[in-house]
């Protein structure tokens, strides 16, 4: 059985109703999911895990939330090397840049994109809920 860690961050719930998607689609492959605010997660957990699925929303000039989830994310980024990821979250403006900017940081980390990103503009609809389960799955 694979473990797979989904680290999240939500301001408006909208980002963590993706993270309880994605953990739902690892879990239906049979993986033991652990979902974790980004600020409960560091480096030394990486490891721990054979599959990680980092979400969060765009904020600002489309940019990882700062206060919280971007210092979590450069602590374990090194750690990431080899490591097969996925990535969510959800916007309100812009055109997904963020998430191209932190796909290219994930790849140049050396760590392994397991499956296409998935973005939501503002609530995650039905269409992005099964893209969140179909990432959780392709993670496990």
């Amino acid at each position: 059985m694979s473990k797979v860690a989904v680290v999240y961050w939500s301001g408006t719930g909208n980002t963590q109703a993706m993270a309880d998607a994605v953990a739902e689609g690892a879990k239906g492959k049979g993986a033991e999911v652990s979902v974790i605010e980004a600020g409960n997660f560091a480096a030394d957990q990486v490891g721990i895990y054979d599959g990680i699925a980092f979400g969060c929303p765009a904020m600002g000039d489309e940019v990882l939330e700062e206060s919280e989830f971007d210092p979590m994310f450069s602590g374990v980024e090194k750690a990431l090397s080899g490591k097969k990821i996925a990535l969510f979250g959800s916007y309100g403006w812009g055109d997904g840049q963020w998430m191209r900017d932190w796909e290219d940081r994930c790849r140049a980390a050396g760590a392994e994109l397991a499956a296409d990103s998935v973005i939501a503009n503002d609530a995650p609809g039905d269409e992005e809920t099964q893209q969140c389960r179909d990432l959780g799955a392709a993670l496990a």
